[in-house]
Parts: C-alpha cells; structure tokens; sequence
C-alpha cells in the first residue's frame, strides 16, 4: 500500500522475475520496431545503379534538357528557343518593319504571358541583343532608343525602349502562315508556336554565335553559355554562304540592306 500511494508503478512486479519472460501487458511481444532498411544504391549484384551512377544520369538527362530546350540554336533557323519566340510572338503582334514600334516591355510581357514563362530580363536581353547592329551583322529587331553600345554600355530599361521587326527578320516569317513549319503547343496548351523558323536563309551562318563551354550563364542570351556544351561560328557576308545561283538568282539572292547608319564589317 505504501507503494501505491507513492505512485510506485512497478511496485507490483516479482523481484525474480526471468529475464527470458516478459511481464505479460507491459512490453510489446512482437519486439521492439525495426529500423528502416537502407537504401539500395549499393552498386552490388542487386542490380539497381550505385548513387553515384544515378545522380550522375539524372544530371546528364537534366543538362540535355537543358541545352536543347533554351541553350542551343536550332541549325534550321539559327534561332534559340527565346529568340524565335520574341521573333513568332512579334510577327502575331503585326510589328512589321512599316509599323509603329512599340514599348519593348510590352513585347516581353507577350513573350512571357505565351510562350516563355521564364524571366523577364532574359528575354529583354535576348531582345536587345537580336537589334544591336554591332553585335550581329544583320539585326532582326528595329530597336528605337537606347540599347547599347559596343563599349559595353547597357540598354535602358525596356520601359523606355521600343522595338518592331526589321525587313531581314521577315525571311523568316513570310512564310510560316503557308503549312511549312510544325507548329506544338506552349506550355500551358492556350497557344500554337512555331518549332522552328521557315529561314529562307542560313541566319547562323550571316549572324554566327559563340557558345562556351560552361556550366553557368544566361541559357536565353545569345552567346552565353550551354551547359556542357561550346562552339564557335564567326558571321559571314550573304554572299558567301549562299553565292551566285542561289535560289536560281544568278547574282545570288536579294536580301533586304541594312538601314542607314549601320557600317558594314570587312
């Protein structure tokens, strides 16, 4: 009794109890709990790859995701994902080389909202680059304000900044309403896009690019760059990839002229 009333719960249990008897009720006949089993990324005969191996697959599928989905341009018409968005998303917004240009950040907001649901900067960045003449030798965008200068001055901000398509960039357009290009849904299903540019011309060829070999940067700028991946390709006069006789034009074909002002490299 005195056991109990001092709240002595184990008052009542045999001195002698045997320790290969357990007091019925108060332990759990099935044992104590298991601890969990060890994850099987052992490389042994299991068969299952070793963690190494693993991690080492899932990034590789990851970086090739990458570098063909944002980082590389496509050979057909040397567009970046990024870029032939700006590119598709401003022929729907009728900015023709003859139209009014309009802010840049309206044109990134429809590239955003549409097609490219990434950030905003590196959209407008991909947007300046594609209208700096000293950049690229045949800019696709007429900027209007100030982007840039080859010193490495930025651009404004897009607030300030206006844009429409120049008369090259509509080669790569005029035709792309004739059923000469698939077109896949975005990223939402809402819109068709364009998988790639119908180019009546070879646009990495005149502009070129340079990709790094790399593991950081910009994925949407046009130099930045991929993700283990790099290469190099200096621009080229339109005469000399596709030459006399092309297009059954003896003197080669007739390309729009760069807008006054623009100096033409050697």
């Amino acid at each position: 009794m005195a056991s109990r009333e001092t709240g002595d719960l184990f008052a009542d249990l045999p001195a002698d109890l045997p320790a290969d008897r357990p007091a019925e009720g108060l332990i759990n006949p099935a044992g104590p709990p298991q601890p969990p089993a060890p994850a099987r990324f052992l490389g042994d005969d299991s068969g299952e790859p070793s963690l190494a191996d693993f991690a080492e697959r899932a990034y590789l599928d990851y970086a090739v995701s990458v570098v063909k989905g944002r980082a590389l341009p496509d050979l057909c018409d040397g567009m970046k994902p990024v870029q032939r968005r700006i590119l598709f998303a401003m022929d729907r917004m009728s900015l023709s080389s003859a139209a009014k240009p309009v802010k840049s950040a309206r044109v990134v907001g429809d590239v955003l909202g549409k097609f490219h649901p990434h950030g905003d900067q590196s959209a407008y960045d991909a947007l300046v680059r594609l209208a700096q003449g000293f950049t690229v030798r045949y800019p696709l965008i007429d900027g209007q304000g100030n982007f840039g200068s080859r010193d490495g001055d930025g651009a404004a901000a897009m607030r300030y900044t206006e844009a429409r398509l120049t008369a090259f960039s509509e080669l790569l357009l005029s035709e792309i309403d004739e059923g000469t290009v698939d077109f896949g849904p975005n990223y939402d299903g809402a819109f068709q896009e364009p998988l790639r540019l119908p180019a009546r011309m070879p646009v990495c060829l005149l502009n070129g690019g340079l990709w790094h070999c790399g593991w950081h940067g910009n994925r949407d700028s046009l130099s930045q760059p991929a993700r283990g991946c790099g290469g190099c390709l200096g621009p080229h006069r339109q005469s000399k990839p596709l030459g006399p006789g092309a297009h059954g034009n003896p003197a080669g074909p007739r390309l729009p002229r760069r807008r006054p002002g623009y100096l033409e490299p050697r």
